[in-house]
């Protein structure tokens, strides 16, 4: 059995600008490699060289986040009635 590979980091700045939302998630390809970091909502990010691997971790990551006690110091996104189309 082959042993586990070590996680990849990518030493990447965090998203400066980002649509807001429970349900937005963001994924960056590193240049010149075959990372991928994934961001969630919440701003916790996660790297991986499987873009299913980065999928899997992002859906299922909010699921982490069920406890109040763990959101402690998770700022919620704003709530707007008010819906933007945002162009880039």
């Amino acid at each position: 059995m082959a042993e586990p590979e070590a996680p990849v980091k990518a030493d990447l700045p965090p998203p400066s600008k980002m649509l807001k939302g429970h349900t937005v998630y963001r994924v960056v390809w590193k240049l010149n490699t075959d990372v991928l970091v994934g961001y969630c909502w919440c701003g916790t990010a996660h790297e991986a060289t499987d873009p299913i691997e980065l999928w899997d971790w992002l859906l299922a990551h909010p699921a982490t986040h069920g406890r109040e006690d763990d959101r402690a110091d998770i700022a919620p996104a704003p709530v707007s009635p008010d819906r933007e189309l945002v162009r880039s």
